[in-house]
C-alpha cells in the first residue's frame, strides 16, 4: 500500500504523530565525554532505542523508523564499523523474540548486500518472524541514504520498463524502500547536529523538525515526550493559511 504524498494530499493530522523518525546522534560524544571507548556509547544507545520503542508503542504511535547506520558511515573507522555490525546482530538476537511479544513489526531498509550473509539472514528471519504484528511498525535504516533510496526507485521503475512517458511523484513513491510507511510527521535528531544527513529525503518534505542537544544513550521516554509537546504546538499548514486551517476547524 503507498501512502498519501504530502505535497499531493492535506494528511490527517493528530495530536500523536502516527509516524516518528530519528537520527540517533552522539553515541561516540557521549562515550569520550565519560573517557570510554566509543563503542561503549553505541551499546548504551541500544538501550535508549528499547526506551523510545516501548514509549511509542505505549503512546499509539504506527510507526517509528530509526536510522542506525547511513551509507556514508562506512568511512568510519574499520574496528568501529566491525563493531557496530556486531552489536546489531547482538541485539537483533536479544531484541526481537520482545518486538514479538509485543505486537511489533520489524523492518530493516537500506542496501544490505554490503553486511555479511549471516546478519542478512538474521534480519530477514526477525522480519518474518514479525511480519503480522499489527501494535506499531519499527523500521531501522542500515546502509541507507536518502538519495540511494531516490535512485533506487528511479532504477527499478526503468528496468520494468516504466519510465517510457515520464515518471510521476505517486510512482516514485511507490517504489521507495518506505512505501509501506506514511510521511513522518515528526523528525528527532539528538546529538545537537541541526541537518537531516541524507536521511529520508524524499519522505522529510512536510515533516515537523525537532533537534535536541541530548546525547541518544541519554535520551529516554521523557526526552520523547519534550519532542511531542513541541510537535503539538507546531501549526502543520502544508501550504495553506493560518486563516484557512481555522477556517476548517469551525
Amino acid at each position: 500500500m503507498t501512502h498519501a504524498s504530502s505535497t499531493k494530499e492535506i494528511p490527517v493530522v493528530g495530536a500523536i504523530p502516527r509516524h516518528i523518525a530519528i537520527i540517533m546522534d552522539g553515541n561516540g560524544r557521549w562515550a569520550t565525554k565519560r573517557f570510554l571507548p566509543r563503542v561503549a556509547g553505541h551499546a548504551k544507545g541500544v538501550e535508549a532505542v528499547r526506551a523510545v520503542v516501548e514509549a511509542c508503542a505505549r503512546k499509539g504511535v504506527d510507526y517509528l523508523t530509526l536510522f542506525a547506520f547511513s551509507s556514508e558511515n562506512w568511512r568510519r573507522p574499520e574496528e568501529e564499523v566491525s563493531l557496530l555490525m556486531r552489536l546489531f546482530m547482538t541485539a537483533l538476537e536479544k531484541e526481537v523474540a520482545k518486538l514479538h511479544a509485543n505486537d511489533i513489526r520489524l523492518k530493516v531498509v537500506g542496501d544490505l548486500s554490503r553486511f555479511d550473509l549471516k546478519l542478512q539472514k538474521m534480519i530477514e528471519a526477525a522480519e518474518a518472524r514479525t511480519a503480522n504484528n499489527k501494535r506499531m511498525t519499527f523500521t531501522i535504516c542500515a546502509n541507507y541514504g536518502g538519495r540511494w533510496d531516490i535512485m533506487q526507485a528511479v532504477n527499478r521503475l526503468q528496468k520494468e520498463g516504466k519510465m517510457d512517458d515520464g515518471v510521476s511523484e505517486e510512482q516514485i513513491a511507490s517504489y521507495l524502500s518506505m512505501a509501506y510507511a506514511p510521511e513522518p510527521d515528526l523528525f528527532i535528531r539528538t546529538g545537537g547536529e541541526t541537518r537531516i544527513s541524507n536521511f529520508l529525503l524524499w519522505q522529510l518534505a512536510y515533516s515537523e523538525l525537532y533537534f535536541t542537544d541530548t546525547f541518544w544513550p541519554d535520551f529516554d521516554a521523557a526526552s520523547l515526550d519534550e519532542a511531542i509537546l513541541s510537535y503539538q504546538s507546531r501549526e502543520r499548514r502544508f501550504g495553506q493559511t493560518s486563516a484557512q486551517l481555522v477556517e476548517q476547524a469551525s
